[in-house]
């Protein structure tokens, strides 16, 4: 079964304030959101156990950060 956050790893963390928009679904993103830390530094919103979230969703078709495709 493929598994596409093996090729690209992210940490989880919350939101201490907030943080512009997401690149993927152009939402602020807001202190106190759960959000997904790529290794580039790059932040998505990241949804809870059973909620998709922009991440996720990203991460089904694709293998790279959105806004850094190449690395």
């Amino acid at each position: 079964l493929f598994n596409p956050f093996t090729l690209c790893s992210f940490s989880e963390d919350v939101l201490s304030k907030d943080a512009g928009e997401c690149a993927i679904c152009l939402e602020e993103l807001q202190q106190g959101d759960t959000i997904a830390r790529l290794p580039c530094l790059c932040i998505y919103h990241k949804g809870q156990v059973f909620l998709r979230s922009c991440i996720d969703e990203w991460f089904e078709v694709n293998r790279s950060c959105p806004e850094h495709p190449s690395d």
